[in-house]
């Protein structure tokens, strides 16, 4: 840590930068920076920087607001598209302390970290591949236009979708983020990158920075980058399918050769324990109002929705929750849950499932039957037969799922889980008080 320390402060120092910011989140996901002058980087390795953590969403209440951010060396990296000529800019993650120097319980990244410790103890180390959905808008108002009317794969002509993307991951990869796919989805102005896989702390920083660069490139373009899960009716949602492994050392956990699957008693586990709490931790991986409008869809004519509504698994079934891919090479074993949506905080979301997947292991939970049907075209007679269980259909019953479960209060820690039921009570109230243009349009005239 301490040779980090060093190579961070000579860095600043070669590459003349001026602004360093450090960045968190709050308890939602929400960007949080502040900037302190090169200058004053050393103390704050030795001290961190001091804030009001009751201004921030779920950090603390007012009597215990003195709050430090501590930089993490591990995550400087130099942000050389930013300067436009007035020196270079950087960015470090940060890790929340009390006054004391203990870990704030409230951090996010503190939250992942217990559930990666959780699973060092057991000799695993936790990888993740996010696939991230969004769309690119002609604006941000209330009837916001895509920027195209591409569909998926399409090799779209117009110049901002085409020149973005290329932007984008030019930008990620200059800061040290490595892509692996990038293509138009199947909405107008829908995108998606992939990341390469990392290990899920990084992994979680890593989505971060692509959020804002993203917006950053977006915003040169005079367009307008949105994670909204649903921005419209008709048309598909943004998910971000994460892809989850395993690791004992140098092998992967998920794979046995001689199993006629392929998958270990582990990866099964791991897979049964998803299904069995994907009701209780929907609220984390899906956590605002029109996030379930992108799960319960009706698609139109001759589109598909890839959204899974039920809790079931298979291989190479995107209308599950739990697809297991078809994979060549032992160490590309890996699990995707298809629920999580590109809005969610990725440090909680990942905490959440690896979580899940860990109490599989350790309770030896059983894997149900795969399922090849396609589950959103049952009947729900049919559904029921099969033994599939809904998600959550809204955000209010997926709280309940929440204030429930035994599980996701023992991974989020009290005060993450009381803090973000309290919030999304509140979210869920505002959004169930209102009367919208669709009620009006139908029922005024009745």
């Amino acid at each position: 840590m301490e040779r980090q320390k060093e190579f961070v402060l000579r860095t600043l120092e070669e590459r003349d930068i001026r602004f360093v910011r450090l960045w968190f989140t709050d308890v939602l996901g929400t960007l949080k920076s502040v900037s302190v002058a090169p200058a004053e980087l050393e103390s704050a390795f030795e001290e961190g920087i001091g804030f009001d953590g009751s201004a921030i969403e779920g950090f603390a209440r007012v009597y215990e607001s003195d709050m430090v951010a501590m930089p993490d060396p591990t995550t400087f990296q130099v942000f050389p598209f930013e300067g436009r000529g007035i020196g270079e800019s950087a960015r470090m993650f940060c890790d929340i302390l009390t006054p004391e120097g203990a870990p704030s319980w409230a951090d996010p990244r503190h939250v992942l970290r217990r559930s990666l410790s959780k699973a060092a103890d057991r000799g695993f180390t936790f990888y993740v591949h996010p696939e991230i959905e969004f769309f690119l808008l002609k604006d941000g108002s209330e009837n916001p236009v895509p920027v195209d009317d591409g569909g998926y794969f399409d090799h779209t002509t117009h110049s901002t979708a085409r020149d973005f993307r290329r932007q984008a991951i030019i930008a990620l990869e200059r800061v040290g983020i490595s892509v692996e796919f990038s293509h138009h989805e199947v909405a107008p102005g829908q995108q998606e990158i992939d990341l390469r896989y990392a290990d899920a702390l990084t992994t979680a920083d890593n989505i971060m920075t692509f959020r804002h660069i993203v917006k950053e490139v977006a915003l040169t373009s005079d367009v307008t980058a949105s994670f909204m899960p649903k921005p419209f009716t008709t048309q598909p949602g943004s998910g971000m399918h994460s892809h989850l492994s395993l690791f004992e050392g140098e092998d992967n956990a998920f794979h046995d050769p001689g199993d006629e699957q392929r998958l270990s008693k582990t990866a099964k586990a791991f897979i049964a324990g998803l299904l069995r709490h994907a009701p209780e931790f929907t609220a984390i991986t899906n956590q605002w109002v029109n996030s379930y409008k992108r799960l319960f869809t009706s698609p139109q004519p001759g589109q598909i929705s890839e959204a899974p509504s039920f809790v079931s698994w298979g291989k190479a079934n995107r209308s599950a929750l739990v697809r297991v891919p078809a994979y060549g090479k032992p160490n590309s074993a890996r699990v995707e849950i298809r629920s999580l949506d590109s809005a969610a905080n990725p440090y909680l979301a990942y905490a959440v499932l690896l979580g899940a997947g860990l109490k599989g292991i350790e309770e030896g939970y059983e894997l149900p039957p795969g399922t090849e049907d396609d589950v959103a075209s049952l009947t729900n007679a049919e559904r029921v037969a099969a033994g599939y269980q809904p998600l959550p259909s809204n955000l209010a019953e997926a709280l309940d799922a929440m204030e429930a479960s035994e599980l996701v209060p023992e991974v989020l820690g009290e005060h993450v889980f009381d803090y973000f039921l309290k919030n999304k009570r509140s979210e869920w109230e505002d959004y169930r008080t209102q009367v919208t243009a669709f009620e009006r349009r139908r029922y005024i005239n009745l």
